[in-house]
């Protein structure tokens, strides 16, 4: 049993009232830490700390502030193997892909903006014919609550918190109440390299009425931050109206799959295979909703559910695993209703939908991967996100009848596209209504794209220059000549 305290003003302390909560492992139901159960008491001292420390670290020089984020990403590489071990502890990813993809992201992600702001800038504009001359300034924003989600617990806060902190801005996080563990481990490493008190700052616990909602209403956040579902992020903008905070929102997802009967077979399954069961489904950007022209879905349909004896469902700390644990128990049931849901609506069932209750599987939240075919446009399945390792196949004959099947929905984050032909791969991607599109591949990220979604999807993108743009704010300054 791990002890896990905020971390506020460079100290490790707990709740003001000395409140707890436990952290279950999906694995096999055990406790495995006791948590600090923040409240509006504990948020506020978080901020008050970090605003104490706002001054200081926006005048810090770009050079030190680059230093100490390429150090920070020296001791999460340095610190990987127990970085991976707890997020897989904590919220059951296979450790294979928290090792090699999570941590090593998490070290990207700072290094990226630990060089970007050595070579951001700012646009000047002459206009001599009006003896003038203007130029740009950004400042940081200031306070920055960074509120992350369970399923990339490291690595989506180092999204937040690596370019706040390259930019000048103090961060108080408050990670899911699911995955608490490397959220502590990354203030340790900040400790460890000297980053100045108060610069950042972890509050644990819960949302509504607690330490989440208190971060969303605080007048002193000046911008919020948040990845996660959609219902939150509607909740995160009306707290946050009362005083007009800055917002930047990644939320849920329902993005479709487009395989054209040109696209290469081996690729295309291989690549749906990966963006329906990585993580275990419980990925935003899963592309589990897959449309397949009509001249290949039977036999797109039969290789997948080859396929899918490949992704190994077992104990995710075991190298071989594929399929780990879903996040808790109260998810699985969530997810095994949309099952049920689909089969009372007419969807054929290929393959999976179980959960696991033998013999290692006895104590942990495990679902077999499930793929349903002939699944009705309209079914519950088809437009709500449901977070696991569930996958739907529908035929489509024509492209735009592609194109509108794949617009239908009320998100709008990402959508994949697999095809031969590079004009048809434009075509939809030019129609597409998505934020994030991938033609013949899946989940590669450039750090200097824009990241985020249309409709209920998201607001604003971050990203390279995206992110420079919500971490600052501009300030015009225009000189009289002559």
């Amino acid at each position: 049993m791990r002890t896990i305290r905020h971390f506020i003003d460079g100290e490790f302390v707990d709740a003001a009232d000395g409140a707890t909560f436990r952290s279950t492992s999906p694995i096999d139901g055990v406790d495995i830490a006791e948590v600090a159960e923040g409240s509006a008491q504990d948020a506020g001292r978080a901020v008050d700390a970090a605003l104490a420390a706002a001054d200081g670290w926006g005048q810090t020089p770009p050079a030190q502030r680059r230093r100490l984020l390429h150090a920070i990403a020296d001791r999460v590489e340095e610190r990987g193997d127990e970085l991976a071990e707890w997020e897989t502890r904590d919220m059951g990813k296979p450790i294979t892909a928290a090792r090699t993809k999570d941590v090593a992201r998490t070290a990207d992600n700072f290094r990226y903006f630990a060089d970007y702001i050595e070579h951001a800038g700012t646009r000047a504009y002459d206009r001599p014919w009006a003896d003038s001359f203007g130029y740009e300034l950004r400042d940081p924003l200031g306070v920055v609550a960074a509120i992350s989600p369970w399923n990339f617990p490291l690595m989506l806060l180092s999204w937040k918190v690596a370019p706040a902190l390259a930019f000048g801005c103090p961060v108080v996080a408050k990670p899911a109440e699911q995955s608490p563990v490397t959220a502590s481990l990354l203030a340790e490493i900040c400790a460890e390299v000297g980053l100045p008190d108060g610069v950042f700052n972890v509050v644990h616990g819960f949302g509504p009425h607690a330490a989440g909602e208190a971060l969303t209403t605080h007048p002193d956040v000046a911008g919020v931050t948040f990845t996660g579902e959609s219902a939150t992020g509607k909740a995160i903008m009306r707290a946050a109206a009362g005083s007009l905070k800055k917002l930047s929102f990644e939320l849920g997802g329902k993005s479709p799959t487009i395989v054209m009967d040109d696209a290469d077979l081996d690729e295309a399954v291989a690549g749906s295979l990966l963006g329906s069961f990585m993580n275990q489904g419980e990925v935003c950007l899963a592309g589990n909703r897959i449309l397949v022209q009509r001249g290949i879905y039977d036999e797109f349909c039969s290789r997948m559910v080859d396929g899918t004896a490949a992704w190994t469902l077992g104990n995710p700390l075991e190298p071989a695993t594929k399929v780990g644990p879903l996040v808790s128990a109260e998810h699985l049931d969530k997810v095994l209703g949309y099952i049920q849901g689909a089969e009372a609506e007419g969807a054929k069932r290929l393959i999976g939908g179980e959960r696991r209750t033998d013999g290692p599987f006895a104590d942990g939240f495990y679902l077999e991967p499930t793929i349903f075919a002939d699944v009705s446009q309209n079914a519950r399945i088809c437009r709500e996100e449901v977070f696991g390792p569930v996958v739907t196949i529908q035929p489509f004959d024509t492209e735009d009848e592609a194109l509108t099947m794949a617009n239908d929905t009320p998100y709008g984050l990402a959508a994949m596209v697999w095809t031969k032909h590079l004009d048809r791969a434009n075509r939809l991607a030019r129609g597409l209504r998505a934020g994030n599109i991938w033609i013949n591949c899946f989940f590669v990220r450039d750090l200097r794209l824009p990241f985020g979604g249309y409709k209920e999807s998201g607001l604003g993108r971050e990203g390279g220059e995206h992110s420079y743009e919500f971490f600052t704010e501009a300030k015009s300054v225009v000189t009289k000549l002559g």
